[in-house]
């Protein structure tokens, strides 16, 4: 049983993995006209989707895992903190995708959305990058 949940928690980490490109994605994206952005960010907000399905996975697999290992109650702390923040940045940034999405659509300035996606793509990739380094090098 217990290889299993292994199996799906990469799996789930694979679909995760996709918060290290979100950065430079957005990047590309600020540089496109408006109607391939309306597409590309339609496309960001279906990976950010499948992303956030994937955190959800890795806290139901990660959860089993954590309890079968002998971990520190000050590692766990942190590594659910860092899990939180990652799926409250995931969500938060869903609605500036919609938004984004609708902007385009009536024709509005949408600069605000896009600093917005900017800024919320590096810090959940800065915030992946530490959750890695925190899973290799567990304390």
């Amino acid at each position: 049983m217990g290889s299993i949940f292994y199996f799906v928690h990469i799996l789930g980490a694979v679909s995760v993995g996709y918060y290290l490109l979100l950065p430079f994605v957005v990047s590309a994206l600020m540089k496109l006209a408006a109607p391939a952005q309306e597409g590309s960010i339609a496309a960001v907000r279906t990976f950010n989707r499948i992303a956030q399905y994937g955190l959800i996975i890795q806290l139901i697999t990660g959860g089993y895992i954590m309890s079968k290992g002998d971990y520190a109650v000050s590692w766990m702390i942190v590594v659910v903190v860092i899990f939180l923040a990652m799926l409250a940045i995931g969500g938060i940034m869903g609605k500036s995708l919609r938004l984004g999405i609708a902007g385009i659509q009536e024709k509005r300035d949408i600069s605000a959305e896009k600093n917005k996606l900017r800024m919320f793509s590096i810090i959940l990739a800065v915030l992946l990058l530490v959750m890695l380094g925190i899973m290799v090098y567990p304390w």
